[in-house]
């Protein structure tokens, strides 16, 4: 047994390093990309993140507004509507599943965070204290699911118009 956990641990030592290789090679990278580097400037966007974001959706202008943005990643409620009724079931899941998984683990960030400050009695960002007010009031993993589509609707708007991420004017 000594000998497996022995290449087990190698193995693992490996891939870190693979790991740590990647990341200096996209930050390289993305260190010329204005994009990239100002959507980490918003809460639970980090490197994967906003390079992926980027590659994937391309520019913000293809898209009218943070909502359609959010609809395209598969973050925004499946409409079960008819009439004058309007239904709204789980989140759809279409789109891009990576990008969503990474906003969605995100925004398991962003509400660990503030509900870590909060039980410190620190102060909490607009964005913390909002998203603390839905987890009571909605559950969890809603939340989380509602915390990954505003993330989402931040970006776009950091990302179209070209300004960086202000915790405090974030949740109107």
């Amino acid at each position: 047994m000594k000998v497996v956990f022995t290449r087990l641990l190698e193995e693992i030592a490996t891939l870190e390093n693979d790991i740590t290789s990647v990341e200096r090679q996209l930050k390289a990278l993305t260190k010329a990309n204005a994009n990239v580097q100002r959507l980490q400037t918003v809460s639970g966007i980090g490197l994967l993140t906003s390079t992926a974001m980027v590659a994937s959706a391309g520019s913000p202008e293809h898209f009218p507004d943070g909502r359609h943005f959010a609809s395209w990643l598969g973050l925004t409620p499946r409409e079960y509507s008819s009439g004058n009724k309007r239904r709204l079931g789980g989140i759809s899941k279409q789109g891009d599943c990576y990008l969503r998984m990474l906003l969605t683990h995100g925004a398991r960030a962003v509400l660990a965070r503030a509900k870590q400050l909060q039980r410190a009695g620190r102060h909490l960002s607009r964005l913390q204290q909002w998203a603390c007010q839905l987890e009571q009031r909605i559950g969890h993993n809603k939340a989380t699911c509602a915390i990954a589509n505003k993330l989402a609707r931040i970006c776009w708007a950091v990302w179209k118009y070209e300004s960086d991420f202000d915790s405090n004017r974030a949740v109107a």
